[in-house]
């Protein structure tokens, strides 16, 4: 256990603010106008963190500290006789035990299941599939009947239950494995673009156990896999900046896996710092 003192870990607390604000000010801005950003609200609406949450910065369970800090407020959080404050492993593990030892079978079972990198992103386009009540208000690259066309002259391999489930009727059958809720731990695996995005749902779930650069990097890779996801899809986002991943064509598809591996790299690392984090945290409060 360290203990720090302000003039140590205010500058921390800083820094977390200020990286958290770089990835947050253009989305604070757009709200403050009503507008809506159909690629990076997403990382906003579907998950289920403000902000403000991002920015607040957590030291993690093996550093306490002293003087006037917030954390002393917050849920989850001690202050000790001798005047330092930090995580109260006991409470957070009697509250949340179960949920933590969920996430973490969840994260051990992506991280051992065969990776698969063949899924082409095709669950996007699935997501549209004989629709006219697509999700975004977006143009599709193809047209409607290109767009089945693709879905109809490839085989859907989705993982990730998360994805399937938004499935169109029609294309839940294309599927090579019907998915089921019961069933993610078995089929979640580790070349999966969505399954690298949940990591940052699944550091938020898990609170003050995780410091704030794990946290604020599983953001930076959900936003990194968010681009690689909306730049493979069906939708047309050029007009919005972003570059296109042809998945119908062989150049595109090649693309796709290349880019799709280094997202999985990047996360292999990150889902084992979670996995040891609940490891090591059960051990102290049980």
């Amino acid at each position: 256990m360290r203990v720090l003192s302000p003039e140590q870990w205010e500058p921390l607390a800083a820094a977390h603010a200020a990286r958290a604000h770089g990835f947050t000010a253009e989305h604070l801005d757009r709200r403050s106008r009503g507008e809506k950003h159909p690629v990076w609200d997403f990382l906003f609406d579907y998950y289920p963190v403000t902000p403000a949450q991002l920015a607040r910065w957590h030291p993690g369970p093996d550093i306490r500290l002293r003087g006037d800090c917030p954390h002393a407020g917050w849920r989850f959080y001690d202050t000790d006789p001798t005047g330092t404050t930090g995580v109260n492993l006991g409470k957070l593990w009697d509250t949340r035990g179960e949920s933590f030892r969920y996430i973490r079978n969840l994260l051990e079972s992506t991280a051992t299941n065969p990776a698969h990198f063949d899924c082409l992103g095709l669950h996007e386009w699935a997501m549209v599939y004989r629709t006219d009540d697509p999700r975004h208000d977006l143009p599709l690259r193809l047209g409607r009947d290109g767009t089945d066309a693709v879905v109809e002259g490839h085989q859907i391999r989705c993982t990730h239950y998360d994805a399937f489930r938004f499935f169109t009727t029609p294309a839940r059958p294309l599927n090579i494995t019907p998915l089921t809720r019961d069933d993610q731990p078995a089929n979640e695996q580790r070349g999966c673009v969505h399954a690298t995005m949940d990591l940052y749902k699944w550091a938020s779930k898990l609170g003050p156990l995780v410091p704030g650069d794990l946290f604020l990097d599983c953001f930076e890779l959900a936003r990194a896999a968010r681009v690689l996801d909306m730049e493979a899809s069906p939708y047309d986002v050029r007009p919005l900046g972003f570059g296109v991943v042809p998945v119908e064509t062989t150049g595109g598809k090649r693309m796709y896996v290349n880019r799709q591996r280094d997202l999985a790299g990047r996360a292999t690392p990150l889902r084992r710092r979670l996995i040891t984090l609940i490891d090591e945290t059960s051990r102290v409060a049980l």
